[in-house]
């Protein structure tokens, strides 16, 4: 039986209140991939475009999303997030890594909460780009690590 579907066949959300209340935290990631003469431009402009400061507004879109993950996926538990950190580096590889940490003490994890804050961080970083390149490319968005619940999910 599908844990979103009840005995009748019909979609419901995960009943949590049996759970213990629990610390639980959980960093995703994803990465926005330059053209290497974009990636150039940006590193020469501080980040900065015409539409404004490209990071700083990543990581406040980003923190917006993770904290209203209920209201854009079905059947997630509105949850009160006790912190979420967004950090965005570019690599050796014009890739901007974006990592998401969240953490609350609830009776569900936070899992797509920080899959959420990466990925509207990583589209906000493409919108903000995108008059430069169509050519940007959002990649590799997956969970890192979990802690608390039922298991944990480490880095390898």
């Amino acid at each position: 039986m599908f844990s979103h579907v009840d005995e009748r066949d019909q979609p419901t959300m995960v009943d949590v209140s049996a759970k213990a209340v629990t610390k639980r935290t959980a960093v995703a990631e994803a990465c926005v991939r330059f053209p290497h003469e974009v990636a150039q431009a940006l590193r020469d402009a501080g980040f900065a475009t015409s539409k404004g400061p490209v990071l700083q507004t990543a990581i406040i879109a980003g923190v917006m999303a993770a904290k209203r993950t209920h209201e854009l996926i079905p059947f997630c538990h509105p949850l009160g997030i006790e912190n979420c950190r967004i950090e965005i580096d570019l690599d050796d590889h014009d890739c901007a890594i974006i990592r998401c940490a969240v953490t609350v003490h609830h009776r569900t994890g936070v899992e797509m909460e920080a899959l959420t804050g990466a990925t509207v961080a990583a589209l906000t970083v493409y919108d903000m780009c995108k008059s430069m390149s169509h050519e940007i490319v959002i990649t590799d968005v997956r969970l890192v690590e979990k802690h608390g619940g039922r298991r944990d999910v480490s880095p390898p």
